[in-house]
């Protein structure tokens, strides 16, 4: 019998896990520590893993106007991406209207709703870490890269003062990717736990409620995946068999999981199996989590006009135009702040005199658009560093010979 693979696991953990939340709730409610044990220990890699690799990949680049030439690439990739997944959002929630007949009463505001406003100047602010360690304690990506950037510079520029340094985040590096192999043993464990307690909790029904909005969401999104993202895949030439072979099993964890930083390392790492160079991955995915957001940016287009259908508010072309133009600039700040996707909506809301109400609703099915949203974010990002890497002029129809193995954990 051919041994089963990570993902064979996944699915096969997903499975029992809702069967288990169902039928025993009870158990599957006392299951979150185990969900949660694993994203800790997921967590846990994130911060030595992005030092090492980003200052390891900036110094190997030999060049800070070489970096600079790769950001500007992956900044002007993330615009034109993101755009298109907002533009895909508004297309789909006019064409099949989902909330139109939902009855959207106004009343008393949820406390647990966020009420702050996302602003250019605070998510400029929260960029820059006021010290490294807090942002390595919190889990700041975008800090993180900001920082690591100026540090692997410096290195570039040291030269052969800073080899020693480099040599030890080099030996830090390989570290966490053995690291990260023993922790996703546990991932089956973690997503069978994760889906047993939320089925426990909100019950079988919370894979029912609101359909048509998930179902929107996810027909919307696969649209994106396939037109949008399939259309780059032809114009930049990648393999899609190939990528899609690396990318499976980071994008099977995110969907399951809901956390685009459980996938962080394993992309990390298959990515450069691939064929994507070191110093590309390790800058282009990071600082995608905060600019590339394909399926975030997608579903908070959606959401707004959602709400707009259920308060029986009829939002002109024009209207939502602006909306998708203020979304184009809230949007890039989504991961840099906690909760900031409740927030950018909530704002979007306000803005446009929308019943902020309206959150409560997407609540009740949050869960199962989270994870097909966080997974296309790491889709996209895992297609932004290819993307960059071929218009850097790498050939990516076969990786490179020392990294042509099998994925680390079967």
């Amino acid at each position: 019998m051919k041994k089963l693979s990570l993902t064979s696991w996944i699915f096969i953990a997903m499975a029992l896990g809702i069967a288990v939340g169902h039928f025993f709730p009870d158990v599957g409610k006392q299951l979150t520590p185990v969900s949660n044990i694993f994203i800790r220990m997921i967590k846990s890699i994130i911060a030595p893993l992005l030092f090492a690799t980003l200052v390891v990949g900036i110094a190997g680049s030999g060049s800070a106007k070489a970096m600079g030439r790769i950001g500007a690439k992956a900044i002007i990739y993330f615009e034109i991406v993101t755009t298109m997944a907002l533009v895909v959002g508004l297309m789909f929630v006019n064409l099949l209207k989902p909330g139109v007949g939902v009855a959207l009463q106004a009343g008393a505001p949820d406390p647990n709703l966020p009420t702050t406003h996302l602003t250019f100047a605070s998510i400029l602010e929260h960029t820059f870490p006021n010290s490294i360690f807090d942002s390595m304690a919190k889990g700041e990506v975008l800090q993180m890269v900001v920082f690591c950037f100026l540090f692997g510079t410096a290195c570039t520029a040291l030269g052969a003062r800073a080899e020693p340094v480099v040599k030890f985040l080099q030996s830090l590096a390989e570290i966490m990717f053995e690291y990260t192999k023993y922790v996703m043993y546990l991932a089956p464990f973690g997503v069978g736990a994760a889906m047993a307690a939320t089925i426990g909790n909100k019950g079988i029904n919370v894979l029912g409620n609101l359909g048509k909005l998930v179902l929107t969401l996810y027909g919307a999104l696969a649209f994106f995946v396939i037109v949008v993202l399939g259309l780059v895949i032809v114009i930049t030439r990648i393999p899609a068999r190939r990528f899609w072979h690396w990318v499976k099993e980071p994008y099977i964890l995110a969907f399951s999981t809901a956390s685009s930083e459980a996938a962080l390392p394993m992309a990390l790492e298959n990515m450069q199996r691939f064929g994507v160079p070191k110093h590309i991955v390790a800058f282009v995915l990071p600082t995608g989590y905060s600019f590339n957001l394909d399926g975030s940016t997608l579903y908070l287009s959606l959401a707004s006009v959602f709400v707009a259908q259920a308060a029986g508010v009829d939002m002109p072309l024009s209207q939502q135009i602006m909306m998708m133009l203020t979304l184009m600039l809230t949007s890039k700040g989504v991961a840099a702040v906690p909760r900031a996707s409740l927030i950018v909506l909530a704002g979007t809301l306000a803005t446009f005199k929308l019943p902020v109400e309206g959150i409560a609703i997407i609540l009740g099915v949050d869960t199962l658009m989270d994870m097909a949203r966080t997974s296309v974010n790491l889709l996209g990002n895992c297609l932004a560093s290819a993307v960059v890497a071929r218009w850097e002029g790498y050939d990516l129809s076969q990786p490179p010979a020392e990294l042509e193995v099998e994925p680390a954990v079967h």
